[in-house]
């Protein structure tokens, strides 16, 4: 998914893009945590599932003409004197390929994507996808080793929270998996903007008990939005 299908879909608007930067700024000036929040369409292209889908979509629609084999062979005889027997083969093997193609055209559409591959597989392309982020952004390479990421994968309806070790020492994962999931209710309801400035504050307020703001607070980390592109 483009960058500017993300923006329409989520009907962001560059006022919303300063408010979370500015959020993120203000949670920051309160602790020596780095919060970074990235948006992606989706977390994998998940081609091999989708095509196994669609194998299986053709083979059901194979499967159900085989009872009618008698009634396509009397329609046939209708319109032709004589019908050899490859041609019933060619048919059925023709409507399937076509029910593969037809199946597999549409699997890219996110309902059907949900719907084919298993939540499991889902999960865990957005949690390597969301490390991946946290690698190549620099959120594992803060000083203190206090950076979080705020990965929010829109395909698989999935917020992902992803804290560094000096985090995760003092501040246990349930408590970014709670916010995690008010965040995700929050963009389900097409809400994005608002509850990723709240979810943001209340990541800054988490992160300041445990993490205060030092003399020299530098700002280690992009405070923006960023919205990745799906397949890159």
């Amino acid at each position: 998914m483009k960058r500017k299908k993300i923006i329409k879909k989520l009907k962001l608007t560059q006022d919303d893009f300063t408010a979370v930067k500015d959020s993120v700024a203000q949670a920051e000036n309160n602790t020596s945590g780095e919060i970074a929040v990235a948006i992606i369409g989706e977390s994998s292209d998940y081609s091999f599932h989708e095509l196994f889908a669609a194998l299986i979509f053709g083979a059901i629609v194979f499967s159900l003409l085989l009872p009618f084999h008698h009634s396509i062979g009397n329609l046939l005889d209708r319109f032709f004197w004589e019908v050899p027997e490859w041609v019933h083969a060619a048919i059925y093997g023709t409507t399937g390929f076509f029910a593969t193609a037809l199946f597999f055209a549409f699997a890219n559409i996110p309902i059907i994507d949900r719907l084919v591959i298993p939540r499991r597989v889902r999960t865990h392309a957005v949690y390597t996808r969301a490390l991946r982020h946290f690698v190549e952004s620099g959120v594992y390479a803060t000083r203190e080793r206090t950076g979080i990421l705020i990965f929010i994968s829109l395909m698989e309806h999935e917020v992902r929270i992803l804290a560094d070790n000096g985090i995760s020492e003092k501040i246990d994962q349930s408590t970014w998996n709670t916010l995690a999931n008010t965040i995700a209710l929050g963009v389900r309801e097409g809400k994005t903007a608002s509850v990723l400035v709240e979810g943001i504050g209340e990541c800054g307020r988490i992160l300041a008990e445990y993490f205060p703001a030092q003399e020299e607070n530098k700002n280690e980390l992009a405070d923006g939005l960023i919205l990745l592109e799906s397949g890159i």
